[in-house]
């Protein structure tokens, strides 16, 4: 008999999984969504919500748990903030900025464009906001803010020295600034800000059919004296990429590379009509290439392979072009890209997998339309996901 332990434990195990009932699967929706288990009273709350029908309820009601914000947001979103993607680095404005949208059940697409950013509350004694420096938030961090209570919206040009019209979300926070207009060519800004909001990168959606004529001169034609290394490797990313990185051309991050090797206390730099020299480098690598002269962009992705990106899904009627960051950021946020990566990233953070089969690809279609048709609410998305993962 001793034999059949083992066997029947896990087939209990198993069973009970596979068979949760209301109070299980309560339990599992909180602790999914917050991270933490639940006190009795809310779970006897979920669980009579559930066994009424109303299992979205349920999940809105472990939604408003303050470790949702602090741990499963935070950490859902600070790989985003860094070239390393690492979820480790400190709190910093594009988080809190993003952990603020989902808390006041805002239009998630204007973290691509709006004058908007979340700092500390005033009374919790912080060090002020600064263009120079994280300390805000790194103290915010330390002293264990609830960031659910303790984040007010404020505009970001009212305190990082941008005009209201080249703000663009989190794109121009200071910590996208110091991990993505840092040196370099600003390239890395677009293919972070695809990559981590359209889910895709740079060579799963290269297409060397789009023309070459906005390539800049710092990238060789012939790499190594071969012109079909740039043919067949280097041409299906520029072509897209970088009349679509032009909208970043008036954008820096200024710092002292001398004392700070690690550019910690720089900040975000705005040539109002002055194109950054970091645009214009290495221009005898090939000086019959694109000159840029100002901050124009056109998405050549909108055709060709790319336009299965879904570009103005929501029918707004867009251009295909614009000047500058915030009109770049419209156009990321309204393709059908941006709406189904946000919910297959949910997906996975609440359900411990990506979508396997039918039933869940379908229920990521299923909830990608929900999302639009609720102004893009990141909290359905959490709701739906969880009560789709909650055992049956």
């Amino acid at each position: 008999m001793k034999k059949l332990a083992i066997p029947l434990l896990a087939a209990a195990i198993c069973f009970s999984s596979a068979y949760a009932g209301s109070r299980e699967q309560a339990k599992q929706i909180h602790d999914r969504i917050a991270g933490v288990p639940a006190d009795t009273v809310l779970l006897d709350q979920m669980q009579l919500l559930i066994e009424g029908g109303d299992a979205i309820g349920a999940a809105e009601l472990a939604l408003e748990h303050p470790d949702f914000y602090s741990t499963t947001l935070k950490t859902i979103i600070t790989p985003w903030t860094n070239e390393a993607q690492t979820a480790f680095a400190p709190l910093n404005d594009y988080t809190a900025t993003m952990i603020g949208v989902v808390r006041d059940n805002l239009d998630f697409r204007t973290l691509l464009y709006d004058d908007i950013l979340y700092v500390g509350r005033a009374s919790l004694g912080l060090p002020a906001y600064s263009q120079n420096n994280n300390s805000h938030y790194e103290q915010m961090e330390q002293n264990g803010v609830d960031l659910k209570a303790d984040l007010v919206a404020i505009t970001q040009s009212s305190v990082n020295g941008l005009p209201a019209a080249a703000t663009a979300g989190i794109m121009t926070s200071r910590a996208a600034a110091q991990a993505f207009f840092v040196d370099g060519t600003n390239r890395a800004m677009l293919r972070f800000t695809i990559l981590n909001h359209l889910c895709n990168d740079l060579e799963q959606i290269k297409d060397n059919t789009r023309s070459p004529d906005r390539i800049r001169q710092d990238a060789s034609r012939s790499p190594g004296g071969d012109s079909r290394i740039f043919i067949n490797a280097c041409l299906g990313c520029h072509a897209g990429m970088d009349p679509l990185a032009q909208a970043y051309a008036y954008y820096n991050y200024v710092y002292d590379s001398g004392a700070d090797p690690d550019a910690r206390n720089g900040r975000l730099e705005y040539t109002a009509n002055s194109v950054q020299p970091k645009y214009l480098i290495n221009a005898s690598n090939f000086p019959y290439g694109y000159a840029t002269p100002n901050d124009d962009w056109v998405n050549y992705w909108r055709a060709g392979a790319n336009s299965l990106l879904g570009w103005d899904t929501n029918g707004l009627n867009l251009p295909e072009s614009g000047a500058g960051a915030k009109s770049l950021g419209r156009e990321l946020a309204n393709s059908e890209a941006f709406a189904r990566c946000q919910v297959k990233k949910v997906f996975k953070n609440i359900c411990f997998r990506d979508p396997e089969n039918s039933a869940d690809h379908n229920k990521i279609d299923q909830i990608t339309a929900s999302f639009k048709t609720n102004n893009y609410n990141l909290k359905t998305v959490f709701a739906e996901s969880a009560v789709y993962c909650m055992g049956e």
